[in-house]
């Protein structure tokens, strides 16, 4: 900010501040409305929803309407859960009516603040979703909250990923839905490969309000979900290239980019910033060397040929898995399977997978069963997921980090609303050691020292690995604790209801309790007795006494966000507490990013052992190592929202294509309108004007029309008679009509209908999800065009253009294929043609940018995702040739001409 501004600021205040104080007067319109609807009956309070959805048909507006529904539910959930909404509540409510993101700390109540816009919004009648982080969270809420919502006559629906299709339709069908986001694109998705309109379960994308909203549009916005299906299987493939890693050696180097000086000569280097590995040109060559002599690669093949791009990707997903994908880090080893433990949670995540095949090559390194990759059939990101709603708002504790994002991406402002009683709390500056042993120690002795006292306290890890040694350390100091992580997930809800208790200890890795806060002196049931009441009203007081709860984070995150999330657990609603970082220099954070002249300047202090530093400069270089990992964050974000967007035009445009097909009872003048342009194209492939008679090929059309569409015309008996080539066209789209006419008459009308709408459907989906497996694969050869000068992305858009005009025409051209040349009886239907295998349908969130962090995993759960047959279409083997176009075997002749005479 300016000076200009800060004065400015000064003077008028803030536009935070100017908003905040004019969102308070019309809470004190609110509050005026309230003695009137308490002195109502409940009868006449449920009333109400009736009489202001009356007024929305009497031409009313949501805004004129605020106060008085604000109101109600007010006033319904003192009835209902007896709790009031807070008048900054009243503000959170109103900052997400208009479409922004609400900041609001832990312990403000974020839970009901959601009831106050979903409730406004939904006497629409469009709908209102309220998106959670998980299934655990959208049921305690939808169950919680949707005691107020019942008693106002207005129907919840929560959508989980267990449910069925029929019961997910009546769900989505309620006026609030509470769901995952996860959930809420697969559906999306899903509902993109039904057949039918009737197999559809979502509708209208109306108005979304994101609970968490930093995580889900920030966090998981670098993974895209995918609706995926069985590809080929290379488990061998990935067998033998995981016994040839031990050979490989990685190369060191000091200094950092174009100062990297080699120390020796390796097989790899190690990008860590970027989460990459890359093959030197010693590694490559023996990787070949390997790779021959274990069969894979044949003799004198190069493996920078085309064609062994995969193999390519294959070993690099080997060094990643070997090099920076850790055991009880990462993931841990469950039986016979490979579990991701979630970067940002630290919990497990059962049957999801990373992408590209990196699972694989874990599972490889791990000696468990290997899994088939997955091919693409549908794939969207949660930026372009959620921008398909009408209105969009979320609320979080920390979005200010990212208030810049959020405003770009998605045009939401970030307003801060300021906590109903201000924060008490202490935030400590860091301790920073030389060692990590040292800083363990020094964690261990704090916790001692606020278990003595009888202080709470909880402890924040990166890792698993990281907890463990903690506990292992307190064990040793015999401090009582508990441990909270992927492998102690079940005891979750247990672990953090006692964790404010007197003395308690609780070791969670990563904000594993997130969603549920932290009670001083413990949680008290809800059917407790007066006694009960008063035992825990002394604890209270005791915990409050010793200093409320103390929060120790083992080692700064990648973002200060993520910090700040681990801060929030302390101090709420204005409670006492306490927080401090300890840091080490051998913390990912500091020897990645952080200078190496503040490691020579620690060392030039005489620091002895055990010894800490607390200095501001220090503080900054911290801060500034953050900073640059959440610029390289949004980087990547912003990278992938680039491809997907080229991605999403092309989607929305099959999407619109596919509704109309679903939503048409008779596609027969669509169809007559793709068979004439097919022949038209086909003709001019062959025959044309404007060529000399001897150069048409007019042997080469009758033949492909007999052997692709089953028409036997005689076009040259017709030439000989005399017929002009308008005439020539003319006669073959009607006699490819004449013989779809026939088959209408085998089978009568409204058949013919039917199967030719599920032959359209499914042609369009087999091949459009043919074209995603191609946007894949030219996604990842772009890359290496940055070395030659090219932007990746402008290279992308332009290809893909090309691509995607070409898929249009191979659609049409399919369709009349199928339609033309397919067998046909009385007994042909359209379920005929829509049968098929769901068994390896699945549903990923991965990503498919090769990634900068672990979180490029996800999601992999079974579907009853509707999907097209492949067997029930014809398939050209490749891409079309043009008869006059350039032979592809480099000839310099046209294909007809040369290898197209045959």
């Amino acid at each position: 900010m300016s000076i200009i501004n800060k004065i400015a600021a000064k003077i008028v205040g803030s536009r935070n501040d100017r908003l905040i104080k004019k969102l308070s007067k019309v809470v004190e319109g609110i509050n005026v409305l309230e003695p009137g609807l308490q002195a109502l009956d409940d009868k006449a309070l449920s009333a109400k929803t009736q009489e202001l959805k009356q007024k929305l048909e009497n031409q009313a507006t949501l805004e004129s309407l605020l106060p008085e529904a604000f109101a109600v539910i007010r006033e319904a959930s003192v009835r209902v859960l007896r709790l009031r909404h807070h008048d900054v509540q009243m503000i959170g409510g109103m900052v997400l009516h208009d479409g922004n993101i609400a900041e609001m700390g832990t312990g403000e109540g974020k839970t009901l603040v959601a009831t106050l816009p979903a409730y406004l919004n939904a006497l629409t009648g469009k709908g209102v979703h309220i998106v959670t982080v998980n299934d655990y969270l959208a049921a305690r809420d939808a169950q919680w909250m949707g005691k107020i919502f019942d008693f106002l006559d207005l129907s919840v629906g929560i959508i989980t990923s267990d449910m069925l299709p029929e019961n997910k339709k009546v769900a989505y069908d309620c006026d609030i839905v509470y769901a995952t986001n996860n959930e809420l694109g697969f559906d999306y998705l899903r509902d993109n490969m039904a057949f039918t309109t009737e197999q559809k379960v979502q509708r209208e994308l109306n108005f979304a309000i994101i609970d968490e909203v930093d995580s889900i549009l920030v966090d998981e916005a670098r993974t895209p979900l995918i609706i995926s299906g069985s590809a080929d299987d290379y488990s061998e493939i990935y067998q033998a290239i995981n016994h040839m890693i031990p050979n490989f050696t990685k190369q060191t180097e000091s200094g950092e980019g174009k100062e990297a000086v080699v120390e020796k000569v390796g097989d790899y280097t190690v990008d860590e910033k970027h989460q990459q590995v890359f093959l030197t040109d010693e590694g490559h060559a023996k990787a070949e060397n390997l790779l021959i002599e274990v069969g894979v690669l044949p003799e004198g093949v190069s493996l920078y040929d085309a064609s062994n791009i995969l193999l390519m990707q294959h070993i690099n997903s080997a060094l990643r898995a070997h090099v920076l994908f850790h055991k009880d880090d990462n993931y841990i080893v469950d039986g016979n399977e490979v579990v991701i433990v979630d970067e940002f949670t630290g919990r497990t995540m059962p049957g999801r997978r990373w992408s590209e095949g990196l699972h694989q090559a874990i599972e490889a390194k791990e000696g468990v069963s290997i899994k088939n990759e997955n091919q693409t059939l549908a794939s969207i990101t949660f930026q372009n997921y959620f921008r398909l709603y009408n209105k969009l708002s979320g609320m979080t504790g920390t979005a200010d980090t990212e208030a810049v994002e959020f405003q770009a991406i998605y045009n939401l402002e970030t307003v801060v609303v300021p906590p109903n009683r201000a924060s008490s709390r202490d935030d400590m500056s860091d301790k920073i050691y030389l060692t990590l042993d040292e800083k363990l120690e020094a964690i261990a002795q704090d916790v001692e020292g606020c278990q003595k006292t009888g202080q709470p306290v909880l402890v924040g890890t990166s890792s698993i690995e990281n907890s463990e040694a903690i506990s292992a350390l307190l064990t040793q100091k015999k401090v009582k604790h508990e441990v909270l992580n992927a492998k102690q997930h079940e005891r979750e809800a247990q672990i953090i209801a006692n964790a404010g208790a007197i003395g308690a200890v609780t070791i969670a890795t990563n904000m594993a309790g997130r969603g549920t806060d932290i009670v001083l002196g413990g949680k008290l049931a809800e059917d407790a007795t007066d006694a009960q009441k008063q035992d825990w009203q002394k604890h209270h007081d005791d915990v409050i006494k010793a200093g409320g709860l103390h929060i120790v984070g083992t080692e700064r995150n990648e973002s200060r966000r993520v910090d700040n999330q681990l801060r929030g657990r302390s101090g709420r609603q204005g409670d006492v507490g306490s927080t401090r970082f300890y840091l080490s220099l051998k913390d990912n954070l500091m020897r990645i990013f952080a200078s190496e002249k503040m490691a020579a300047m620690m060392q030039r202090l005489g620091m002895e052992k055990g010894e800490a530093i607390e200095h501001k400069m220090v503080n900054r270089a911290i801060e500034n190592a953050q900073k640059k990992v959440e610029e390289m964050n949004y980087d990547a974000r912003k990278d992938l929202l680039e491809y997907d967007d080229v991605s999403n035009d092309q989607r929305k445009i099959i999407y619109k294509l596919r509704d109309e097909l679903m939503d048409s009872n008779d596609v027969q003048d669509r169809f007559i309108a793709i068979r004439q342009e097919v022949v038209g194209d086909l003709f001019a492939d062959y025959i044309s004007p404007a060529q000399a008679e001897e150069d048409w090929d007019v042997e080469g059309l009758h033949n492909v029309l007999k052997a692709d569409y089953a028409a036997d015309f005689p076009l040259q008996e017709w030439l000989d008679e005399g017929v002009d080539v308008n005439e020539l066209e003319s006669r073959i789209s009607q006699g490819l009509g004449q013989i779809c006419d026939y088959k209408e008459e085998i089978v009568g009308g409204e058949q013919m209908r039917g199967f030719e709408k599920a032959v359209m459907l499914q042609t369009l989906d087999h091949f459009w999800k043919e074209h995603l497996a191609a946007m894949d694969c030219l996604r990842q050869s772009v890359k290496l065009r940055g070395y030659a000068q090219k932007n990746p992305t402008q290279e992308y858009k332009r290809e893909s253009f090309a691509m995607f005009e070409t898929l249009l025409n191979t659609i049409n051209i399919e369709i009349v294929k199928a339609l033309s040349s397919v067998a046909i009886d009385e007994n042909i239907s359209a379920e005929n043609v829509e049968q098929q295998d769901n068994s390896d349908i699945s549903a990923i969130h991965s990503n498919p940018l090769g990634g900068n962090t672990q979180h490029e995993a996800v999601a992999m759960e079974n579907t009853d995702s509707e999907t097209p047959n492949d067997s029930q279409t014809y398939q050209r083997s490749g891409a079309k040739i043009g008869r006059n176009n350039p032979c592809p075997c480099g000839s310099g002749k046209k294909y007809k001409q040369c290898h197209g005479k045959s």
